[in-house]
């Protein structure tokens, strides 16, 4: 139950820093694209440090989440952020929630509660082999420098590509996240003296890079719902064979959570344009039609 609130919470604040920080990144100069000058502009901005302020909560929320429950629970309900930012969005741009929206999340909520009652997940360990570390973080790296280097190449593709790229490294970020949680229980020299820690911080910034360059590419409905199902696929992959998170093992249970895992990313798919749709014309009144 802690676990599943402070996961709430991580999420409410994960969909608050998303449209905070799209609305800066969206008006930064092209040419700071995937460097770390993007970071410096977007820093003197009032909007995207408001993001970065609902970030660090969302953080905070995340790491004593993953210190009382596995990824395969964590993650997946972090999801739930955009049932959060729908009634926000829809407020900001003054309008009513429709009948489609609904629908949408109601795909997100029966789908993501199919697949956490189903699977049933359980703790696994927190503590990595560095041979395991090394394959996963190859594992992740590899489709990571594809889609970036897909990114470079197609700029219509670039919005999509750089936030699957910040998915997936957000994945990686949870289970270190994980570890350093686990680590700090033991006090702070011993989560200090060990390198994961330093690899979240490294790690966390690259994301964070990917993550402002999507959002600065193009319309937030171009990258939001790729960021939102990447991370939580990744991270329950992940939790299963890094962390050993165990799931109910019977055929129908597994079946009945491949499908609700399947639901709610059709409803995310299908709801994330819509709320990424109500901040456009704040990007757009921003800097004009330059895109």
């Amino acid at each position: 139950m802690t676990a599943a609130v402070f996961s709430l919470v991580a999420a409410l604040l994960y969909a608050a820093a998303s449209v905070l920080q799209h609305r800066a990144a969206v008006a930064a100069p092209r040419e700071h694209s995937l460097r770390m000058g993007l970071l410096g502009h977007l820093a003197q901005q009032p909007w995207w440090i408001a993001g970065i302020a609902a970030d660090a909560g969302g953080f905070i929320a995340q790491f004593l989440a993953l210190g009382h429950g596995p990824l395969v629970i964590v993650q997946p309900l972090l999801v739930s952020g955009l049932l959060f930012a729908l009634p926000l969005g829809a407020v900001l741009a003054h309008r009513r929630v429709t009948a489609n929206e609904i629908w949408a999340a109601a795909a997100v909520v029966i789908g993501l509660t199919a697949l956490l009652l189903s699977t049933s997940p359980a703790a696994g360990t927190s503590s990595v082999h560095l041979g395991s570390w090394v394959v996963l973080f190859i594992a992740t790296g590899l489709p990571v420098a594809l889609l970036v280097a897909g990114a470079v190449r197609m700029p219509a593709a670039k919005p999509l590509m750089l936030a699957s790229a910040a998915g997936i490294i957000y994945g990686l970020t949870a289970a270190l996240t994980k570890t350093s949680a686990h680590q700090l229980g033991q006090g702070l020299g011993h989560l200090l003296g060990n390198w994961e820690v330093y690899a979240l911080v490294a790690v966390g910034l690259f994301g964070m890079l990917l993550t402002q360059s999507a959002f600065q590419a193009g319309p937030l409905k171009a990258s939001l719902p790729a960021l939102t199902v990447a991370d939580p696929v990744v991270s329950i992959l992940i939790g299963i064979t890094v962390l050993h998170e165990t799931v109910d093992s019977n055929p129908f249970r597994l079946v009945v959570g491949v499908i609700g895992a399947a639901v709610m990313i059709g409803g995310v798919i299908a709801l994330a344009p819509q709320i990424a749709e109500d901040e456009e014309p704040v990007g757009r009144s921003a800097h004009g039609d330059a895109r």
